[in-house]
């Protein structure tokens, strides 16, 4: 009998305890990874090729572990080489989760006969497409849209990047990209269909905005004048600079993950999206963060 009361009296008392000192659970989380960049190559300094199936595979099997909405890759899945792909995709299968692939500028560092493959190869929709997931807009921008490199030398698209970058962009260099006339337009509507239903909306990049850095997109001040003008907007999530990177400009999170090739550990992240903030947990030199939203 005392057994009984004394249980009761510990289930009276949980249920007093104020939901402020309960543990509250995320609406839902996501995986996120930034340059796995493989090659099978010789390491080259930080850049060490040799470990990047190995921590591929730790991450996708911590994640399978978790309740997940999807997994999100940054951009430089490989580092060149078509068959680089071949040797990386059958561990990213592995995933018991939905993979959203952005495009970086390794992804492109292949043979010009296969840079129109590269999208069915990685399975996504489009070089940029949005979807959306618990109340939030995803839009997966493409920085190789302006590029030296993102398209076959000779095609239409590699001479209006040449031309861009002569006219408007010759102090930039020409490993990071710039996002087009067109894809600013879409982002555009994209964000105004969001404010107007009122989404929040984060976006994913290989290259960052913010703060400034050698590695941001040629076109940092449009795209983030654009992104002003956008209540909806929260976050820009990005690789590309390997060291990582953080700033907060007019409300909205700049968030650059470490690379998860130039570590002997490893480096990726799980984010907690609650009400109020994204939550970022990092694993291996990925260190976390807690972002309040605007």
């Amino acid at each position: 009998m005392r057994v009984m009361i004394l249980f009761a009296a510990l289930i009276g008392l949980g249920a007093n305890v104020p939901a402020t000192q309960r543990e509250e659970r995320p609406a839902f989380s996501i995986g996120a990874i930034a340059d796995a960049q493989y090659v099978d190559a010789p390491d080259n300094g930080q850049r060490l090729y040799h470990t990047a199936p190995g921590k591929l595979a730790a991450a996708i099997a911590d994640f399978n572990r978790q309740r997940l909405a999807f997994v999100v890759h940054l951009g430089d899945f490989i580092d060149h080489d078509w068959p680089s792909y071949d040797a990386l995709l059958p561990i990213a299968r592995k995933l018991k989760h939905p993979w959203h692939f952005a495009l970086g500028n390794h992804e492109f560092a292949v043979d010009d006969a296969h840079k129109s493959l590269i999208v069915a190869k990685l399975g996504m929709p489009a070089r940029y497409y949005c979807f959306k997931d618990h109340g939030w807009l995803f839009i997966v921008t493409d920085g190789n849209d302006l590029s030296s490199y993102g398209w076959p030398e000779g095609s239409p698209e590699h001479k209006r990047s040449m031309d861009a970058h002569a006219a408007l962009y010759a102090d930039k260099p020409l490993w990071d990209g710039g996002i087009g006339d067109a894809q600013l337009r879409w982002i555009d509507a994209q964000l105004a269909e969001a404010d107007r239903r009122g989404l929040k909306a984060m976006l994913f990049s290989h290259f960052p905005l913010y703060p400034e850095n050698p590695h941001n997109l040629w076109n940092t001040p449009a795209v983030m004048a654009l992104l002003d003008r956008h209540a909806s907007a929260k976050i820009w999530l990005d690789g590309h600079n390997h060291d990582g990177n953080y700033g907060v400009r007019a409300g909205i999170h700049y968030v650059n993950l470490k690379a998860m090739l130039d570590t002997p550990e490893t480096s990726y992240a799980r984010l907690d999206f609650f009400a109020d903030r994204v939550v970022v947990k990092g694993t291996g030199r990925q260190s976390d963060m807690v972002l309040r939203l605007r």
